[in-house]
C-alpha cells in the first residue's frame, strides 16, 4: 500500500512525539512551522519566523518550560537568502544566554514553509 504526502497541515498524520520528556530533565520539541489555524502565516520568512517561536513556546508550555529553557536550536531554511531576516526575529525572539545553534539549508520544507525549528530545551534539576 502506497501513502501519498499530505497536501496540506489539516491532513497530516505524522508517528512521532511533538514533545518528548525524558527523566533526566531534557525535552525534545519536533519541528516547528510558521503555522496558524492548518495554514502557512503571511509574511513570508519572518511572518513564519515569529510564529514558529510562538508555536514552539505553546509547545514547550506544555510541559511548564520556556523559550528560555531551549539549550540547542536548529533552524532549517528554504533558502539561505533568508538567514538575515530570520536572524532580526531570532534575536527579538529567544532571550539571553542565545542557545546553541545550527543553522542550515534544506532543499525543501513541509507545505513549501520558508523556515521550521527544533529544539532540545532543559529542565532544571532543581524543581
Amino acid at each position: 500500500m502506497t501513502h501519498s504526502a499530505p497536501t496540506s497541515p489539516a491532513q497530516a498524520r505524522h508517528p512521532y512525539s511533538s514533545v518528548r520528556q525524558t527523566p533526566s530533565g531534557l525535552v525534545f520539541v519536533s519541528g516547528q512551522l510558521g503555522l496558524a489555524d492548518g495554514a502557512l502565516v503571511e509574511g513570508g520568512v519572518v511572518g513564519q519566523t515569529r510564529q514558529a517561536f510562538a508555536n514552539l513556546a505553546a509547545h514547550l508550555a506544555t510541559v511548564g518550560l520556556g523559550l528560555q529553557d531551549v539549550a540547542k536550536i536548529t533552524v532549517y531554511l528554504a533558502s539561505m537568502s533568508d538567514r538575515n531576516a530570520m536572524d532580526e526575529v531570532y534575536q527579538r525572539s529567544l532571550p539571553e544566554p542565545l542557545p546553541a545553534r545550527t543553522c542550515i539549508a534544506v532543499a525543501e520544507l513541509p507545505y513549501a514553509a520558508r523556515v521550521e525549528f527544533d529544539a532540545i530545551a532543559v529542565r532544571s534539576l532543581q524543581e
